[in-house]
C-alpha cells in the first residue's frame, strides 16, 4: 500500500501530482480524473477523517483549499471557511498519527509588497494584513505552526502556478486560454507585471522530491525567473492566432516578484523541465483537445 495520500485530488494541481506516482492514494468528495490509476477513497467530508482510520500512511499533500482571491477578498468568511478551517481539521486528526511529513500550500502574496527584494527568498518579511485572501493564507501557516511538534510539516509558499485544466479558475494562463478558444477579440487588465511563472508539472515533481526530504519550515517553489504578462500574451497570441489586448488598467500586487530557490535546490535535486514557451504550448494544446470535445 502506498504510504502517501493526497487531499484535493480533483483540483487544479492535484491531478498532476497524482499522475506523476499512481501509488498515491487520493481523498476527497469528488471523483478523480478517469485516466489516473491511483485508488480514490470517497471522503465526503473532512468531518468524517475516522474513514482514514484504516490506512497506512505515513505522509500527507493536502490540496484542500481556494486560492480565488478575488471572490474571497469580496465575502467576510470564505478565506476562512475554504483555507483555515479544513486545515485545522485535518492537522487536529493527523496530530494524534505518526506522520513523516504534510505538505500544504500558501501564496508568495504573503511577502511584504512595500520592501520586497527580488528574488525573495524565506527570510524576507511578510505583511498578513493586505487582504481577506492573503489573511487567510497567514492563519493556514499559524495552524501549521501550532500543530509543528506533532505534524512535521512543509509550508509551500507557490510564485504563479499554471497548466492545463477544464476547471474554471482565476489564474491568469487558464483564463487566458479559455478565453482565447471561446472568443475572437480577448482583454486583459494590465500586462506590464513581471511573475515568476511555474508549469504545474514542473511544480509537482519539486512537491514529491520535498515530500522526502527532512526539512520542515517554509519553503518558496518557483522557476527563479521573471517573466511580463505581456510575454505570455504573446505567446498565446502565437499560439491561438487571437488578438489579446491590455487595457492599462491598475492592478493589485507588486510589479515584479520573482521567487529565490536557493534553499529548494539545496534541498532537492531539482529544476525545471520545461520553459515558459514549451509549458504554455502544452497547456494550450491540452486545453484546445478539451475544447474540442
Amino acid at each position: 500500500m502506498s504510504n502517501t495520500i493526497l487531499l484535493g485530488g480533483s483540483g487544479f494541481l492535484g491531478p498532476v501530482i497524482l499522475s506523476k506516482d499512481p501509488k498515491i492514494i487520493s481523498i476527497g468528495r469528488s471523483p478523480i480524473e478517469s485516466f489516473l490509476k491511483n485508488k480514490h477513497l470517497d471522503l465526503p467530508s473532512l468531518d468524517n477523517l475516522e474513514k482514514l482510520d484504516s490506512l497506512d500512511f505515513d505522509k500527507v499533500i493536502f490540496l484542500v483549499g481556494s486560492s480565488n482571491h478575488h471572490e474571497i477578498n469580496q465575502k467576510i468568511t470564505m478565506g476562512i471557511d475554504y483555507n483555515v478551517y479544513p486545515l485545522q481539521k485535518i492537522l487536529k486528526y493527523l496530530s494524534n498519527r505518526k506522520l513523516k511529513k504534510f505538505i500544504c500550500f500558501t501564496s508568495m502574496l504573503l511577502y511584504d509588497q512595500s520592501k520586497l527584494q527580488n528574488p525573495v527568498d524565506e527570510k524576507q518579511i511578510i505583511n498578513p494584513y493586505t487582504n481577506d485572501y492573503i489573511f487567510s493564507k497567514f492563519l493556514s501557516e499559524e495552524i501549521v505552526k501550532y500543530y509543528e511538534k506533532k505534524v512535521p510539516s512543509i509550508i509551500i509558499r507557490l510564485s504563479n502556478i499554471y497548466g492545463y485544466t477544464k476547471l474554471i479558475r482565476p489564474d491568469l494562463v487558464p483564463t487566458l486560454i479559455q478565453n482565447v478558444l471561446n472568443e475572437d477579440e480577448v482583454t486583459i487588465w494590465n500586462d506590464k507585471p513581471k511573475r515568476d511563472f511555474i508549469f504545474t508539472e514542473d511544480a509537482a515533481d519539486a512537491i514529491l522530491k520535498l515530500l522526502n526530504t527532512d526539512y520542515t519550515g517554509v519553503i518558496n517553489l518557483g522557476t527563479g525567473e521573471m517573466n511580463s504578462i505581456k510575454t505570455i500574451t504573446n505567446e498565446v497570441k502565437k499560439l491561438s492566432g487571437k488578438n489579446i489586448s491590455s487595457l492599462d488598467k491598475p492592478v493589485s500586487g507588486p510589479m515584479e516578484l520573482c521567487v529565490d530557490t536557493t534553499l529548494l535546490k539545496k534541498l532537492i535535486n531539482w529544476s525545471p523541465t520545461y520553459s515558459l514557451k514549451e509549458g504554455l504550448k502544452k497547456t494550450y494544446d491540452i486545453m484546445k483537445s478539451y475544447h474540442k470535445k
